[in-house]
């Protein structure tokens, strides 16, 4: 390969990451301004908020107590051995408010609801559904991304206290149960109200928040840039979970280093 050649190449590869950021950022200015609308636009956001809900909780409830558990059983047995298991509690809680709550909560969202969006805004793309909108004067931000984002930024953080609360009671149960550790629930439950604070929980919030809106943005994105065929829907589906994580991960380290 040429000299010239190699350098444009290159320079295409590191510019495409820069080109995908500015135009998320793009649109997420897009569905900010139209959020304007979202008075009119309510029984949309609702049903979104209604399909996050109903397609996230099961599989929430089920993860959050087993990860409470979890994390009770390593750490219990840890903190007996230096004669601290009456510290379980705030262990247990402090993790799943500031850490594990937030973070398995969006990467739920994101495999099931979010890969459930790109595939939809994906197949509309294909078969120039988006194109009809605008011929038809409906700007498809308004009507397509602004409602998701939306009800995604509204309802992850009640879904992250969900988690947390189930957590805690996974973590609870297996403290009680377990003659290895032998904490009460409300030794259990004590110790989580004394180590807890308001501003634990609001981290947390914050998390959540920026993390349902990355989701969501970004899977509308991937949906919006389809093209191709259908078998391309399938492909659009695995790029936007797999960058949904990827920043999830990175907003994640972000926004610890700036609460700390």
């Amino acid at each position: 390969m040429r000299p010239p050649r190699l350098l444009a190449g290159t320079g295409a590869v590191l510019m495409r990451p820069l080109q995908t950021v500015g135009e998320i950022l793009l649109l997420l200015w897009q569905a900010a301004w139209a959020s304007r609308a979202a008075p009119r636009n309510a029984d949309k956001i609702l049903a979104h908020m209604a399909e996050i809900g109903n397609a996230t909780l099961p599989i929430a409830s089920l993860t959050a107590i087993f990860i409470g558990g979890v994390l009770a059983l390593q750490s219990g047995f840890q903190l007996a051995k230096l004669g601290a298991e009456e510290n379980l509690g705030g262990l247990v809680g402090l993790s799943m408010v500031k850490e594990l709550g937030p973070v398995m909560t969006s990467l739920l969202v994101a495999g099931r609801v979010g890969s459930a969006m790109a595939a939809e805004i994906g197949a509309m793309s294909v078969y120039e559904e988006i194109d009809a909108l605008r011929t038809l004067d409906i700007d498809p931000v308004r009507y397509l991304v602004m409602p998701r984002v939306l009800a995604s930024l509204l309802t992850l953080p009640v879904l992250t206290l969900y988690v947390d609360v189930l957590g805690w009671l996974g973590g609870a149960i297996v403290g009680s149960v377990n003659p290895s550790i032998n904490v009460s629930f409300q030794t259990f439950f004590n110790n989580l109200r004394q180590f807890m604070e308001f501003r634990d929980v609001l981290d947390g919030l914050v998390k959540a928040m920026v993390f349902g809106v990355t989701v969501a943005i970004i899977c509308c994105y991937v949906g919006l840039q389809t093209r191709g065929g259908p078998r391309e829907v399938g492909r659009t589906v695995t790029r936007a979970v797999v960058l949904s994580f990827i920043c999830i991960f990175i907003f994640d380290y972000v926004i610890t280093r700036l609460l700390i």
